[in-house]
């Protein structure tokens, strides 16, 4: 049997300064979790970087008043 370290090189140190209320709520999930504040912060960047972008225009899906055959007007239908 081998034994192996495994050794992952962090390069990168943030220092941010939170309001009180988040303070106190990171280290209340860090202690009902277990997990360090840097693995919870670490989990969150890394969750809102694979998020899709938000799609500002569908805000107004719906909200258009017009005519209701709006799309089968020539030049509008469908091909």
């Amino acid at each position: 049997m081998t034994d192996v370290l495994h050794f992952w090189l962090m390069g990168t140190t943030l220092t941010i300064r939170l309001r009180q209320d988040l303070a106190l709520w990171l280290q209340e999930q860090s202690r009902a979790t277990g997990r360090s504040q840097s693995s919870l912060v670490k989990e969150a960047l890394d969750k809102a970087r694979g998020a899709k972008p938000a799609k500002p225009f569908l805000k107004l899906a719906g909200s258009l008043e017009g005519d209701s055959g709006f799309s089968r007007r020539k030049g509008f239908a469908r091909q």
